[in-house]
């Protein structure tokens, strides 16, 4: 990934990465979107921090473009919200609705929860129940509490947190970002306990995803991108579009903003090379690479 730095302009946090070719973008910009680009890139371009090229995408409100950079298109996985019976009736799938149920059999409590020491313990207990999730490791084990605190306690002021709850424990958890305007939330750190997962708690917490947002009169929830890269689709992008969610594209910008900037966007060296790899190719690998985790950690466990 290379180097990475964080610089300050114009009130927004912009994350600069990259070794030969720096990148720069808003830190955070799925959930807080540029409103004066050209601003911006002034800026960049008179800083003493070096960046090449400047990226940035649309607000999802607004899917035509709108500037005359050059773009290219990403994609959010979006759901328009409206009451939590007609997203249960109508918008989730018939699995989903049976899970949510089986969820409520199974004795699952769902609620908003404050930002605490208490909150704070149970998502490092999440994140350090196993090192790999979905094939590959996962880059949340391991970390430290002082962490964890860290990394979620950002946008505290227009954030909800969700947990799900079994017997009184933590067993999975949203971190839900309200955009300034209040019409759109985006969700951060969705996840639950592996060994529950028979309870369907991600089920329930999609569910109150939906209710919190009811209730506040956000029209839009959007649950990261719908598809990565290359990737065609894999069980998480079926499980947001059996939750709802659909992909909707929008325009991302890339600005060049030095010589290797122009240079680099026209070349294509602004991706990363499994962009540029087959999807056959890439879905073998990750195939390979699951298997090698899974059979990794089985031979790690302890017998019982």
């Amino acid at each position: 990934m290379g180097k990475r730095s964080f610089i300050r302009v114009c009130d927004r946090d912009i994350n600069v990465q990259g070794r030969l070719i720096r990148i720069a973008r808003p830190e955070a910009d799925e959930f807080v979107f540029i409103e004066n680009p050209e601003m911006v890139i002034n800026s960049l371009r008179e800083s003493e921090t070096r960046a090449d090229l400047f990226t940035f995408v649309q607000r999802l409100s607004e899917c035509s473009p709108k500037y005359a950079y050059p773009l290219e298109w990403d994609n959010f996985a979006a759901m328009s919200v409206s009451t939590f019976d007609h997203w249960l009736a109508h918008q989730a799938h018939y699995s989903v609705r049976t899970k949510v149920r089986k969820a409520e059999k199974k004795g699952l409590e769902v609620r908003e929860v404050p930002f605490d020491d208490v909150l704070v313990r149970g998502i490092w207990e999440i994140y350090n129940e196993c090192p790999v999730r979905q094939g590959r490791p996962f880059h949340h084990y391991g970390k430290d509490l002082e962490t964890v605190r860290k990394m979620t306690a950002t946008f505290l002021d227009r954030s909800i947190f969700i947990g799900t709850y079994f017997g009184g424990s933590l067993i999975g958890f949203v971190k839900l970002v309200i955009d300034p305007t209040g019409e759109l939330a985006s969700t951060m750190h969705v996840i639950s306990q592996i060994r529950h997962r028979d309870k369907a708690p991600t089920n329930a917490l999609i569910a109150q995803l939906v209710r919190s947002c009811a209730d506040r009169g956000i029209s839009r929830l959007v649950y990261g991108k719908f598809a990565y890269g290359s990737k065609r689709g894999d069980s998480l992008s079926d499980f947001k579009e059996y939750s709802g969610f659909r992909r909707i594209d929008v325009p991302r910008y890339y600005v060049p903003l030095t010589l290797i900037g122009r240079l680099a966007l026209r070349m294509g060296l602004h991706h990363c090379l499994v962009d540029y790899c087959p999807e056959p190719v890439v879905a073998k690998f990750r195939e390979l690479r699951s298997g090698w985790y899974n059979h990794k950690i089985r031979s790690v466990a302890p017998s019982s």
